[in-house]
């Protein structure tokens, strides 16, 4: 950390992250490279209102961010959102690293399919008052049957927002694909491996997540 007394530039990372795949990896890397973040705050969801599905638990979701993102520097695993009660909104994270952080910059990390999305976010133009939204772009299809060497952008000309575009090649990899793959029986482990770091594979593995019921 360039000053450890008063970072200057601050990120936010969140996400449920079940799991953490490559494509978030790639996108802290790039982030703390790109933005030349003093820290880069990484925050597993709590009470994910927007999501229909029900997450992973809080302690699989922590664990596995850990094995991701817990060797790269200057990051933080930072479970307030977990530990707060009821839904869990971006803009309350944001206060609270404000008041944290009072002469910091702030920037809110996210995909390109979040910023299509982020005028649905609760209390969106409180976020965009307080963080510089920083965008890496994602292929036009991520879902369970992409194919991880498309090239094929999604298009954000259309985005009537502010936004920094992050230069991170293309990651055609999405939470739900991985879940979908690991359902599959004749995946091995070193396939998973192309999805998820490593580690998480073999937490995946031993935790017998996103198994199919039987």
């Amino acid at each position: 950390m360039t000053d450890m007394a008063q970072p200057r530039r601050v990120g936010m990372f969140g996400g449920a992250f079940d799991p953490p795949h490559w494509a978030h990896r790639a996108l802290a890397e790039t982030a703390l490279s790109q933005l030349g973040l003093d820290v880069l705050h990484i925050l597993p969801t709590g009470h994910a209102w927007h999501k229909s599905r029900i997450l992973s638990s809080a302690e699989d979701r922590v664990a596995m961010c850990e094995l991701a993102f817990g060797d790269l520097p200057d990051v933080r695993l930072d479970p307030r959102e977990i530990q707060r009660e009821g839904p869990s909104y971006t803009a309350d994270t944001l206060r609270e690293l404000q008041r944290e952080y009072p002469q910091a910059e702030l920037f809110l990390v996210l995909g390109a399919d979040q910023l299509l999305a982020f005028k649905s976010w609760v209390r969106w133009q409180e976020v965009l008052e307080l963080a510089t939204l920083a965008v890496a772009n994602r292929a036009t299809n991520i879902g369970a049957d992409a194919s991880l060497d498309q090239d094929m952008e999604t298009d954000l000309s259309g985005v009537d927002l502010p936004f920094e575009l992050l230069n991170m090649p293309l990651k055609n990899i999405s939470a739900s694909a991985v879940r979908a793959r690991v359902g599959q029986p004749a995946l091995s482990a070193a396939a998973l491996d192309v999805l998820v770091p490593e580690a998480v594979a073999r937490y995946i593995s031993q935790h017998h997540l996103y198994q199919p019921p039987t």
